[in-house]
């Protein structure tokens, strides 16, 4: 208890810009850990509806019924890239040559379709990570900063008292000390989150291209096996 009351105490007893420096990592750390919180969730939810579309996916052969299916999962990426595969083959007429096959044209297109859906989920995916990094690099700084002028203060009351004992650097040097601690408490897990979540937004990407090429193979298997039939089901 006395060693909570006595960090509470230098806390209390610090200059004003040493305060502020403390209430700036304190808005960081709020700031960062809201992140963290926010994208654990936002990852968790991503990976459990992937799952669960792919379920469906795996299951099911007929691509009407998956789009039917895949309308309600929210939130899976691999969800939106076959209801896109499915509108630009509902859609573009120039997917089919004058054989009944996919043409170029219409392959290029479903190609642009599904990389754009992929890149705007990465997007959306990586929003703010690049800020926990931002409150990495900086707290660490930002304490030292705090640190640094609590010690100028320190040296400048040992030189108003005429004493360089113990007791006269102790408290000064243990309060500018005390800024140099927050930036690491804020720093810390900021960093470990970032490295966390830019492994599962490399690990994610890799695995929306994989799915991507799979679904330009599964519309493009079906309209080279049976065109007209694949064609009427989708239209209809």
């Amino acid at each position: 208890m006395t060693g909570r009351t006595d960090f509470f105490d230098l806390i209390g007893t610090a200059s004003p810009i040493s305060q502020a420096v403390l209430f700036l990592l304190l808005l960081l750390s709020i700031f960062s850990w809201a992140v963290i919180l926010y994208k654990l969730k936002l990852f968790r939810t991503i990976r459990s509806q992937d799952r669960r579309f792919l379920g469906v996916y795996e299951a099911i052969d007929d691509p009407k019924e998956i789009r039917r299916r895949a309308a309600t999962i929210g939130k899976s990426p691999f969800a939106e890239l076959f209801v896109e595969a499915y509108r630009t083959t509902l859609s573009d007429d120039g997917l089919m040559d004058e054989s009944g096959r996919r043409g170029a044209k219409g392959t290029r297109r479903l190609e642009r379709g599904l990389r754009q859906v992929s890149e705007r989920q990465l997007l959306f995916e990586e929003e703010y990570v690049a800020a926990l990094a931002t409150v990495g690099n900086v707290s660490p700084f930002v304490g030292l900063f705090g640190t640094v002028l609590g010690i100028i203060q320190a040296f400048q009351e040992i030189g108003h008292q005429g004493t360089a004992s113990i007791a006269a650097v102790a408290p000064g040097v243990a309060e500018a000390l005390v800024a140099t601690a927050a930036g690491l408490f804020t720093a810390i897990p900021a960093v470990v989150a970032y490295n966390y979540f830019l492994n599962q937004l490399r690990r994610h990407a890799t695995q929306i291209e994989v799915f991507r090429q799979d679904l330009i193979g599964f519309f493009e298997g079906r309209h080279e096996v049976e065109p007209a039939v694949v064609a009427k089901n989708l239209r209809s």
